[in-house]
């Protein structure tokens, strides 16, 4: 019913645009893994990249785009939904989180419009995908298989800028490593530029890829019906980008060629060889594509259709989001403006350098943090392996590498407080679910899609639970009380942040309030009783610590918990070092794989490796 409903709606948006489907634009994308706008168009020296460069003079770039994600899955989730993950769980790198039926996939809507939908080939998306979504999604896949006279959209995606590329052995770097400017948070050694070397290898052989399906499109006699868009999936796959929900993680080149017939589709300040200030997002591009499809976009979408009969003014701020990567549990939230980047840490106690073991497997990750190990970097180039400040303010401007933190200065008080009260707004706005623990996510994901939990707002009062976050993650003693509050909560997020705010304010207040933080470590929600183990390992001693320590390992066994409350106790485990030693033999015997989780089958071994490497 809901199905026939769709069509009914789609067919009468196009009927009201007047779009007859001769008419309807083919749409192109070409994009390609890990790179940010390191492309001559740019501005990189460095960069050699002919081919787009003749794109961009033909169409448009976009100054200032962002992934909304600083990692595949799930900006990818972004994109195919436009709806923030955030709002649907499925922020989480590799989890698998159900939808509500209201909300469907863009290629399913182009399809009933009469699109022919390919993508060639990789989905990764932090959800369950029923039915058939695409026409042909394979290496196969392509436009040339349509019907006559069918319009396409058509994705071709390029994996060899991928950050596993960067590493890959025996390669002979060509680019002049001299000529690179190195951000100023790296340390410049050989290795670092080496491979930012092959990072730049990567991109011109990518360029290549990219004139051959231009030419291919040419050749199809297709190109003057068809506006092509050109973009990269987040920040390059070096460290301190992929995964760094600054701007250096999220800021993706986006280039967008129109062709002379379809100019009426085209963004209002379109000009070819131009640049546009407007600011764009993954979130925008799902209902930009209905937009060209003479589609009204849906009001559960979260972005701003920038093309075609339903384009809308652009927004004033674009948003970021870091939840766990891969076996590293975090909450991040980042906004910018044309020049500041505001970054929020819920949870400052661990570095934006967390070990990240696929990560790690990069040179320059490995040779950084080693340098850093051995007391060998500067302030600037130490603070990504440090706990955070709390909020992060930085003048793009005058700070494109993101290392002056503003936060603290009262020159920038009033930017800042406009930073807080958007972000405040845009949490509230979205239903951000994230506020939960992953583990209570997961559960509610088993029965119901956590978006419906998320919009309930008795189930989920999220201004309360909000209040005690940003408290709990600041540090200030004049917020204990309220944290000590927190913890006699029925709801358990509210707990959860309580206990975790206990955590952050480090030896003093931990040992001050043990016997509640012991309390705690019964508390009945997993996460709860995490946190407190956590809290009582760092900072308590004697027996209050080695019970710790058997808290963490109970709930590191998954027959005691849920995967994900198994997952955050080992991070719990491994930031002890040689305390944690005692629970290593209990460990190596945990289970490993929960049948429940399908996509993030991984992280529980990979965390007891780490933990347990001689």
């Amino acid at each position: 019913m809901i199905r026939l409903v769709w069509v009914a709606c789609v067919a009468l948006c196009l009927s009201s645009a007047g779009v007859a489907a001769e008419t309807r634009p083919n749409i192109l994308w070409l994009t390609t893994e890990d790179i940010g706008p390191h492309l001559g168009c740019y501005g990189d020296p460095a960069a050699k990249t002919p081919n787009l460069d003749a794109l961009a003079k033909r169409g448009m770039l976009f100054n200032i785009a962002w992934s909304n994600y600083p990692v595949c899955a799930p900006a990818r989730t972004t994109i195919i939904t436009g709806v923030y993950p955030a709002a649907t769980g499925t922020g989480y790198m590799r989890c698998s989180r159900p939808l509500p039926k209201t909300i469907r996939l863009y290629p399913e809507s182009l399809r009933e419009a009469g699109y022919y939908c390919t993508n060639n080939s990789k989905t990764d998306y932090n959800l369950p995908v029923q039915g058939a979504v695409w026409n042909a999604s394979s290496r196969r896949a392509h436009y040339k298989n349509r019907e006559k006279g069918q319009p396409f959209f058509a994705v071709f995606n390029h994996t060899g800028t991928h950050e596993s590329r960067i590493r890959t052995k025996g390669h002979v770097v060509k680019t002049d490593v001299s000529k690179i400017r190195l951000p100023k948070y790296y340390p410049d050694i050989a290795s670092v530029r080496r491979d930012w070397g092959q990072y730049y290898d990567n991109i011109a052989t990518m360029d290549g890829w990219v004139g051959k399906k231009l030419a291919e499109l040419e050749k199809s006699g297709e190109a003057d019906n068809t506006i092509v868009v050109f973009y990269g999936d987040h920040g390059s796959g070096m460290p301190r980008h992929k995964r760094y929900p600054g701007d250096s993680g999220l800021r993706v080149p986006f280039i967008v060629y129109v062709p002379e017939k379809l100019k009426d589709l085209a963004p209002k300040e379109y000009k070819p060889g131009g640049r546009s200030e407007r600011l764009v997002a993954f979130i925008d591009l799902a209902p930009t594509l209905l937009s060209l499809a003479g589609i009204k976009p849906p009001k559960h979408m979260h972005g701003h259709a920038f093309m075609g009969k339903h384009q809308v003014a652009g927004p004033k701020y674009l948003y970021g989001f870091r939840e766990r990567m891969d076996e590293r549990p975090d909450l991040v939230r980042s906004l910018r403006d044309q020049r500041y980047v505001y970054l929020r840490n819920y949870m400052p106690y661990r570095p934006h350098g967390q070990h990240v073991a696929y990560q790690f497997q990069t040179t320059t990750t490995a040779a950084w943090h080693g340098l850093f190990e051995a007391g060998e970097l500067n302030a600037v180039q130490a603070a990504f392996w440090k706990p955070r400040e709390p909020e992060e303010l930085y003048d793009l401007l005058t700070d494109p590498d993101e290392t002056n933190n503003l936060a603290g200065s009262g020159e920038h008080k009033s930017v800042l407080e406009r930073f807080r009260k958007e972000h405040r707004r845009h949490t509230l706005a979205i239903r951000d679910v994230a506020f939960l623990p992953e583990a209570l996510v997961e559960t509610i994901s088993h029965r119901e899609p956590p978006y419906n939990y998320g919009h309930d707002a008795k189930r989920y009062p999220l201004e309360k639970i909000l209040d005690v976050a940003d408290k709990a993650s600041r540090r200030d003693a004049e917020s204990v009380p309220a944290l000590l509050k927190a913890v006699a909560s029925k709801n358990a997020a509210i707990r959860y942040w309580g206990a975790t705010g206990l955590l952050v304010r480090g030896k003093g207040t931990v040992r001050k309030h043990r016997a509640l933080l012991r309390k705690l470590m019964n508390d009945e929600s997993p996460s709860v009783a995490v946190v407190a183990a956590e809290a009582l390992g760092r900072h308590a001693d004697g027996g209050d610590q080695a019970n710790a320590v058997q808290t963490l390992a109970r709930y590191a066994d998954l027959r005691q918990g849920s995967y994900f409350a198994a997952v955050s106790a080992l991070n719990g485990i491994d930031v002890l070092g040689d305390t944690a030693k005692p629970a290593h033999a209990v460990l190596k015997k945990v289970p490993t794989v929960d049948p429940r989780v399908k996509r993030a089958t991984t992280y529980i071994q990979r965390l007891v490796q780490t933990i347990t490497k001689p």
